[in-house]
């Protein structure tokens, strides 16, 4: 089953379960967050009478209380930034502030001169857990959806620490929809991201270091996994910093994150007023 997130006709948000090109609307479930258990989403009844999905602002597929992100967990990222392969999964936040959905603006803060795109699989938990083993990792993930790891190099690099990097207000798309855990192998999905049509990252998500399984054993273990949480797996390589010339993304850009089995995730780059 696929879902999206988005503003109704009153401005109030909503889920839908999407059929083709029409969303339908669910009945007493207005997010997925860590108060929506599976069952709640899954059995939810969807209204008779769909919508066009391309009439809709669409909004972040999660409203997580958690953001778990992973960087250098493909080869190819590792070895272009010149560092070992990690035995550990290097982890930092961002915050559910730091979300948009497929279609919103993607900011340039003024502050910042080299903001650069990471296409990512994401994963959204759906039941609780602490300390999940990898055997069971897999009946915790509510489904998987598309993000783009916006980061502020410059601000990425002011310390051995990432955060302030990553964790902009409003940089952060994830969308445009929500794909079932049982219709998808994570470990077996084509990845690519465009910058204004050209491609600059393609990869296979059977090349990830750390698999599925292993980040949510990883991140259960020291902390209690919510609904809505989510985890972003990691960028390829052909990142924009680690090119010759770097490339940053500019007013008016246009990048798409495409997955298969997903779809794809499309942002307008503009500079904040």
């Amino acid at each position: 089953m696929r879902f999206v997130a988005y503003l109704d006709d009153h401005g109030a948000e909503a889920i839908g379960r999407l059929d083709g090109t029409h969303v339908h609307r669910l009945r007493g479930v207005d997010r997925i967050d860590r108060t929506a258990s599976p069952g709640a989403l899954l059995d939810a009844r969807a209204e008779e009478d769909g919508v066009p999905l391309d009439t809709l602002t669409l909004l972040p597929v999660a409203r997580p209380g958690k953001i778990f992100c992973v960087g250098l967990n493909y080869r190819s990222h590792v070895d272009e930034t010149g560092r070992e392969l990690p035995t550990y999964p290097v982890l930092f936040p961002k915050f559910a502030s730091s979300l948009i959905g497929h279609g919103a603006p993607i900011t340039l803060p003024p502050e910042s001169a080299q903001v650069d795109y990471e296409a990512e699989l994401a994963v959204v938990i759906g039941k609780a857990g602490r300390r999940i083993s990898r055997d069971d990792a897999f009946g915790h993930v509510l489904g998987y959806t598309i993000c783009n790891d916006v980061t502020m190099r410059d601000y990425q690099y002011k310390t051995h620490q990432w955060m302030q990097g990553k964790a902009w207000d409003g940089s952060t798309p994830l969308g445009p929809v929500l794909v079932t855990a049982d219709e998808l192998d994570p470990g077996k999905l084509d990845i690519a991201l465009r910058l204004n049509g050209r491609e600059m990252q393609s990869s296979t998500t059977d090349r990830l270091i750390f698999d599925v399984p292993e980040l949510i054993r990883v991140t259960s273990e020291f902390t209690r996994l919510e609904p809505g949480d989510v985890i972003l797996t990691g960028t390829p390589g052909g990142v924009g910093y680690r090119r010759d010339p770097q490339v940053f993304l500019t007013d008016g850009d246009v990048v798409e994150v495409e997955i298969g089995g997903i779809g794809t995730l499309r942002n307008t780059v503009r500079a904040e007023a």
